[in-house]
């Protein structure tokens, strides 16, 4: 149902301009739109339906949006063969619709929400399954020394952290888990402390990433920007003093022919100068520039020139050359035309043939606006967004949260330090052991029972050395099986039960990510999911099947060899 209204949607947009009579294409151009990104869509979406034309439906889709890597990816598609030819051609469209991403916001932006929402979450998830897997086995040997020390029962304390929010109660129970793991294992208690330590800094991260795809503003902004849209941005209140909507709203009047209004906003803003926060953002010659096609448009050529030259004093613009060069040439003085248009080409060679494929005696085409680049989007975007929230995560102030962290890594090193000895289980019948039960910690972690019935087979009878073997056999097949299981369901965690949570740790986090990104891919979407990073979401399942076999290879091959 959602599909049937976005193509009936999609229609009715579309019906208007080809019904005018006139080439849908020229006419996008003549307004300013280089990007039609929903018939491009809509092109997609016949390819598919005809794959016998589909190739040459998706390179009229390409026409239309020459920044919209879905179509790129398509092409890729409907191109590979397993000749050499089509090989390389569908590698060729593939990185093509890659390099794609640097010239569109948006599918950059949700890409590296997703990402980040993906890293973020995999990690803390990583660890809950960390401490579920340690926490049963950790807690039975955090009992015993509690028995033997009663002054351990403060470690207990630590499970206060739950009142500042539920990443604090993980990192408590780690701090306690992470007392009966290996030396090296405790790193990892470390890295997630560190890891609580910059949390307001990824709760704003968070926070920019989720208002910047619920902005309506930004937006509007972006669509003109990227020549996909003016009308969005014209909703706009008229009375902002954001410089960046200001500017924005100027190019959709250029483009709309409102000249004069175009020019008064310019003007405020170069007399006004922008915001000392966004100042690289928007620079004075890109103001002069746009101004000087205002002029162009209502055919005052003089001044135009005046003020591409001033454009051109203040910061070298391909595009205020080549506008130059053209109102130059429209006034007959066809040497300083020549002269200013190869200066644009030695700046910018590939920004120049942009600007004449899309040239027409039309203003839009004739000289080139100056628009913000897809860096310039991303600055303005981080920048917008000032609010940061928890998202319940936390119960007091954000201010307060690395002060709170750093302290469970000072209180986790002095942990460390100060406990010289905790309990530990008899590696061959998991019995467990601490220096008062058994005086001299015995070679390999084995309890006095078990070395005598596996190493001193003098010490005991035949029928107490065999009963103990077969304990230790069914102790040590028990263990084994748990581990294989564990591993089937998610790779690393028979290896985190063991006792090795570095080394499962490598297997797990990634595959919780790739597993991750099929889920955030559907919620920072582009326009429609149908499009939005598939090539991402097979990507991450092909590498999650290595790492499940990976993972499950190696555990039963250490098990093979009792390293496990």
């Amino acid at each position: 149902m959602k599909r049937l209204f976005l193509q009936i949607f999609l229609c009715v947009l579309l019906i208007p301009s080809v019904s005018s009579g006139g080439d849908l294409y020229e006419e996008q151009l003549d307004k300013g739109i280089r990007n039609s990104e929903p018939y491009s869509y809509l092109l997609i979406k016949q390819s598919k339906a005809n794959s016998a034309e589909a190739k040459d439906i998706l390179k009229k889709a390409l026409r239309y949006s020459p920044d919209l890597p879905a179509v790129y990816f398509e092409l890729s598609k409907v191109s590979f063969d397993f000749s050499p030819e089509g090989l390389f051609e569908a590698i060729d469209y593939m990185f093509q619709g890659i390099a794609a991403y640097k010239r569109n916001f948006w599918w950059a932006f949700t890409m590296a929400g997703s990402l980040f929402t993906s890293a973020i979450l995999s990690l803390i998830i990583s660890t809950i399954i960390i401490i579920l897997i340690r926490l049963p086995n950790d807690m039975s040997l955090l009992s015993h020394d509690i028995k033997e020390v009663k002054n351990r029962m403060l470690l207990l304390l630590i499970l206060m952290s739950a009142i500042i929010g539920p990443l604090f109660l993980i990192g408590g129970l780690l701090i306690i888990v992470g007392l009966y793991m290996k030396k090296w294992d405790r790193g990892f208690v470390y890295f997630f402390l560190l890891f609580l330590l910059i949390l307001p800094w990824i709760f704003n991260t968070a926070s920019k990433f989720f208002n910047t795809y619920t902005s309506g503003k930004i937006k509007a902004v972006v669509r003109v920007n990227e020549s996909k849209n003016n009308n969005y941005v014209l909703s706009l209140p008229r009375s902002s003093s954001d410089p960046v909507e200001l500017f924005s709203y100027a190019i959709a009047l250029k483009r709309g022919g409102k000249y004069s209004e175009a020019i008064d906003i310019y003007d405020g803003l170069i007399t006004k100068r922008p915001a000392p926060w966004n100042a690289d953002i928007i620079g004075v010659p890109m103001l002069y520039n746009n101004l000087a096609n205002c002029y162009v448009g209502i055919n005052d050529i003089e001044k135009a020139k005046e003020l591409y030259i001033k454009s051109i004093e203040l910061k070298p613009l391909p595009s205020a050359f080549y506008n130059l060069s053209q109102v130059l040439r429209e006034s007959f003085d066809f040497g300083k035309g020549e002269e200013y248009f190869l200066s644009a080409q030695r700046l910018d060679r590939d920004a120049v043939a942009r600007f004449r494929a899309i040239f027409s005696r039309n203003p839009n085409r004739f000289v080139v606006d100056e628009v913000l680049t897809a860096s310039d989007l991303w600055k303005y975007s981080m920048g917008k967004t000032t609010s940061t929230s928890t998202i319940g995560a936390s119960t007091v102030p954000i201010a307060f949260l690395p002060v709170i962290a750093f302290s469970m890594v000072i209180l986790f090193y002095l942990l460390n330090r100060r406990i010289k000895s905790s309990a530990y289980r008899c590696s061959k019948c998991g019995i467990i052991l601490c220096k008062k039960c058994e005086k001299h910690i015995l070679w390999g972690r084995m309890c006095l029972q078990c070395y005598r019935s596996l190493v001193k087979l003098d010490e005991l009878d035949a029928k107490k050395r065999i009963k103990r073997v077969l304990t230790v056999y069914e102790y040590q097949k028990r263990r084994r099986v748990i581990i294989k299981i564990l591993s089937f369901i998610m790779p690393g965690s028979g290896q985190i039960y063991a006792g090795n949570v570095l080394y499962g740790l490598l297997f797990l986090w990634p595959f919780l990510f790739l597993l991750l990104i099929l889920v955030t891919n559907s919620i920072f979407v582009v326009e429609t999911s149908s499009f939005s990073h598939i090539w991402l979401n097979w990507c991450s399942l092909f590498l999650m099947a290595v790492l499940y076999l990976l993972s499950n290879v190696i555990t039963r091959r250490r098990l093979a060899k009792g390293w496990l």
